[in-house]
């Protein structure tokens, strides 16, 4: 909606109708304070909105004045805009305006809907000297198939949008796509055929027959995103003649990787287009990725205000700084006030509470018969997870924070004494004890018969089941973050701000990847998506085979957790006491979950439910 399309009256069918004047109050609640856009049956205002006196609520007030002479034809602009009403009202959905109201008045009818403080995409070219740059243009076509996808999958019967064109696009004041004018917007039904409703040059051909599948909204928005690259109005030339005018050869600045998705999106027969939305902004992300584009982009929430509840909650009575382990049925997890407890996953009854004489940071590691947890009081204890009594205990004289591993019959750990020790499960003999000089925090990963882990005075060690040092890499500050070891590379974080990818034989640096501040974070590694966290507040994604940036999602304080992937979303808990769910692929924002204390630890997933403590002494399950 923009002002240069503003008349003083319009022509109907029986002559100029006069719109409403500013100062008139529509219904005894809706003050009128501006023409905002003109269509050919009627008016959009900008009001205020008078039930709520003691804040300024604008809305958009859209008029449909029905002059036509013939019932019939009466008739159907009734309907048409009763189904605008009807559909609009069944959508939730950040890129489509709500509806608040919805009336007839002195033989006209009136939509009141979200008033979206913006300009569209037509006047944002009329105004630009040039086309509009190929960041801004990737950004918006990304959200503008995330909204296709949403309609497209409406249930019960998918919503054809039907005139994607630039001035049916609003840019609000965040930057961010809202779809308008859903006024022959239909539900499809295979094989129903219509008349031919859209604005030529946008629509595809088989429009021009009648006929409009999701596939139409397709081809609209491949002809918009040329008409924005190359500031050629496809109204302006002859139908269906995209090829003859290829992008590059008007706006050589455009990527070539762009531009292929934009000629798919155009072609003539809708079986050889992108077969749907989803397709589309997956290929669209595709060619960010390479173009580099996806990390110099902002996408919005994709949800913008999802509510999300615990399944169940558990009460501890001090802070959860540790990560949880599932077994059989059962969720262990260590507490600062420090007892492990052993909590039902299904509802969180209480099982057992098993006590040490300090905090507990590590996570369980779990075999068939045996828990392992060390405790800050200088223990590593073997608990009994039938019934949480200690089997045996290992006594050492330092805190442990470095969570136990088993591998091969073996448990694995650091300790703050500065030692990496191997115990033999079965035998409770200490068979390792490899001094690494300063204290071991990181949990180790086991990986081809070696050991890696790093050290508070920012050594890197891999060493073999004998203890022998393979080789040693230094970092300039400690590495606190538990090493990942994927396809020969091992990955890790460090409070000197870097992230390493090493050659998992040699130690030999493959590339390095810097951050604003350091990290604790352990890495995560999804196919060739690398994810951490740092105290800059970041949770990034960067390519594992390269470094090169994916996306990074801002928190409002540090992320000492680790992320963790399920269904391609990323969860990660944040100090500014959130845990986050993020769009693997963009990392954009699906739900955020507030606790009351921050989130330090590393979410754990089973059964499509994520697990985690809090600060704030609750421990939650929340389903995905």
């Amino acid at each position: 909606m923009d002002t240069h399309r503003i008349t003083q009256s319009f022509s109907g069918g029986q002559g100029p109708v006069k719109q409403l004047q500013t100062g008139f109050v529509l219904v005894d609640r809706y003050l009128i304070q501006d023409v905002i856009g003109v269509g050919g049956m009627g008016s959009v205002y900008r009001a205020r909105d008078l039930h709520f006196p003691n804040v300024i609520k604008l809305v958009a007030v859209k008029e449909m004045i029905n002059q036509a002479r013939d019932p019939l034809v009466r008739q159907t602009v009734v309907q048409n805009f009763e189904r605008e009403a009807n559909i609009l009202v069944t959508l939730n959905h950040p890129s489509i305006p709500k509806i608040f109201d919805y009336f007839s008045h002195e033989e006209r009818s009136y939509l009141v809907l979200e008033y979206i403080n913006g300009k569209d995409l037509e006047a944002i070219l009329n105004e630009s000297e040039g086309p509009i740059p190929e960041d801004k243009v990737i950004s918006w076509a990304i959200e503008i198939c995330d909204v296709l996808e949403y309609l497209h999958n409406h249930k019960p019967e998918p919503i054809i949008f039907r005139d994607m064109k630039p001035s049916n696009v609003m840019i609000n004041q965040q930057g961010h796509v809202v779809l308008v004018d859903f006024g022959i917007a239909k539900m499809f039904r295979e094989g129903q055929k219509g008349t031919m409703i859209g604005t030529e040059g946008y629509s595809p051909p088989e429009q021009y027959r009648g006929e409009a599948s999701p596939l139409a909204d397709i081809y609209a928005l491949g002809a918009t995103l040329h008409h924005l690259l190359t500031k050629r109005d496809p109204r302006m030339e002859p139908p269906f003649s995209f090829a003859e005018r290829p992008i590059r050869q008007i706006n050589p600045a455009v990527s070539i990787e762009l531009e292929t998705v934009i000629q798919t999106a155009l072609k003539y027969s809708p079986q050889e287009r992108f077969q749907s939305a989803a397709a589309m902004k997956e290929a669209l992300l595709n060619a960010a990725k390479k173009t580099g584009a996806l990390s110099r982009i902002s996408l919005p929430a994709v949800v913008s205000e999802q509510v999300v509840k615990p399944i169940w909650i558990f009460r501890c009575e001090d802070e959860i700084r540790g990560s949880a382990s599932y077994d059989n049925g059962i969720i262990y997890v260590g507490s600062y006030d420090h007892n492990l407890y052993a909590l039902d996953a299904t509802n969180g009854e209480f099982k057992w509470k098993f006590p040490t004489n300090g905090g507990i940071v590590t996570r369980p590691a779990i075999t068939n018969d045996l828990i392992f947890v060390g405790s800050e009081d200088g223990n590593l204890y073997a608990i009994l997870p039938k019934t949480g009594k200690m089997a045996w205990t290992l006594p050492l004289e330092s805190p442990i924070r470095s969570s136990p591993k088993i591998v091969e019959g073996h448990v694995f750990f650091g300790c703050d004494d500065g030692f990496l020790y191997g115990v033999n499960i079965l035998s409770m003999r200490r068979v390792m004890k490899v001094d690494a000089g300063m204290a071991i925090r990181s949990s180790p990963a086991v990986v081809n018969d070696l050991i890696y882990f790093g050290n508070e005075g920012g050594d890197f060690l891999c060493v073999d089941f004998r203890g022998q040092l393979k080789w040693r890499f230094r970092a300039k500050r400690a590495i606190t973050s538990s090493p990942l070891v994927a396809q020969g590379i091992v990955y890790f974080t460090s409070l000197d701000g870097s992230v390493y990818a090493l050659d998992a034989k040699s130690g030999w640096v493959i590339w390095r990847y810097r951050m604003m501040k350091g990290s604790v974070s352990s890495p995560y590694r999804m196919d060739h998506y690398l994810l951490f966290g740092s105290a800059d507040g970041n949770i990034y994604c960067i390519d594992a085979n390269n470094s090169r940036e994916i996306w990074k999602y801002q928190t409002n304080h540090q992320v000492s957790g680790s992320p963790i992937v399920h269904k391609e979303m990323v969860f990660c808990g944040s100090a500014d006491g959130n845990l986050y769910c993020l769009e693997l692929k963009t990392g954009r924002l699906r739900w955020k979950f507030a606790t009351e204390g921050p989130i330090t630890s590393t979410p754990l997933i089973f059964n499509d439910t994520v697990y985690f403590g809090s600060a704030d002494h609750i421990f939650y399950a929340i389903l995905v």
